[in-house]
């Protein structure tokens, strides 16, 4: 079976219902959902379903508020080079491409990614380099999109080699949603391809819910773990997908059985049309303050927002010291409250 790309093949699946507004919600963002993540769907409820949810496009995306942006976290604003975002002086992002194996319909650069994507020419991916070549201060490279791994093995292994070749690159991190949704095409070739001569590559795997660690995708990640690459997993609070401690505490602990160990867990952005997937600091918080209970420090993710604007992620988890005049209140992972000396 093949990608589905249309609302015609979503609704032969019986994963939407007609409505006027679907159209536009289409226009807004390229539709992408593989079979992989189409045979983990309950086709019972798709409306509720926390993988349809994440891929099917849906009439609440037509609704903008005002405090919504086209570029949430500021990429144009901090991109001095095609394909570079530059926000912090010892790291940038490095896109490629904009093409993905699916789109996820709360992406912050949905108005960016999709078939006939911009991807970097030789010439644009030449000046890219050189601009990371010519700054010393530069010590770790992030290839993000779109999604790197749509790469054929071949170009990947020589953009790789050409990052390695740059001395004071001491790390190269990849951001990828392909072992989760398309789990097949981590093939030995490709693995191979990720091999680093001398700067340490690590890999960040975009998961949001335990089901959509398969058997398949558990293979794929062991596959790059066998071969010695580091996994760390980037999620997304999604209301209606993940918003529930007990959901939370099953991906992070089903991460870390896959040898993936949770990084970040990112507050929803100001996305244009996904105010439906938005929830509150504080029940961010309350989610996070529940799991420090339940979970060893091995599988506590940081909750994170990335500031609008281009002005970096901050951890905005729950705080544990209280005011006292003579001493710090500490409360700890079960709500007791503990004097300890200033």
């Amino acid at each position: 079976m093949q990608t589905l790309r249309t609302l015609d093949a979503l609704e032969r699946e019986g994963l939407l219902t007609p409505d006027p507004r679907l159209a536009a919600a289409a226009q807004s963002m390229a539709i992408a959902l593989t079979p992989e993540m189409l045979a983990l769907i309950d086709r019972s409820d798709p409306a509720h379903d926390p993988i349809a949810r994440q891929f099917v496009p849906s009439a609440a995306e037509t609704e903008v508020s005002p405090d919504e942006l086209s570029d949430p976290i500021g990429d144009e604003a901090r991109s001095p080079v095609k394909g570079i975002v530059h926000r912090y002086p010892d790291r940038l992002l490095l896109k490629p491409l904009h093409v993905c194996p699916v789109y996820c319909r709360f992406c912050f650069r949905r108005e960016k990614v999709g078939p006939g994507g911009e991807a970097l020419s030789a010439a644009e991916l030449s000046a890219a380099l050189a601009y990371i070549r010519d700054r010393p201060e530069i010590w770790e490279v992030i290839l993000t999109g779109g999604d790197p791994l749509m790469l054929a093995p071949r170009r990947l292994a020589e953009l790789l080699a050409a990052l390695d070749a740059i001395g004071h690159l001491g790390v190269i991190r990849i951001h990828s949603r392909v072992p989760i949704v398309d789990p097949e095409r981590v093939t030995g070739e490709l693995v191979a391809a990720l091999k680093s001569q001398r700067a340490t590559l690590w890999f960040g795997v975009h998961c949001n819910h335990a089901r959509e660690l398969s058997l398949a995708t558990r293979a794929a990640l062991a596959r790059l773990a066998d071969a010695g690459i580091p996994l760390m997993g980037q999620t997304v609070l999604l209301a209606g997908v993940n918003d529930d401690v007990d959901t939370l505490d099953q991906l992070m602990r089903a991460l870390v059985m896959a040898r993936v160990k949770p990084y970040y867990l990112h507050h929803p952005d100001l996305v244009r049309g996904t105010g439906h997937f938005r929830v509150s600091v504080e029940r961010g918080q309350a989610l996070m303050k529940a799991l420090r209970g339940r979970l060893s420090g091995l599988a506590q993710p940081t909750y994170v927002l990335d500031v609008p604007g281009g002005h970096g992620k901050v951890p905005i988890g729950p705080g544990y010291l209280g005011d006292d005049p003579d001493a710090l209140l500490v409360e700890d992972a079960f709500g007791g409250q503990h004097r300890y000396p200033r």
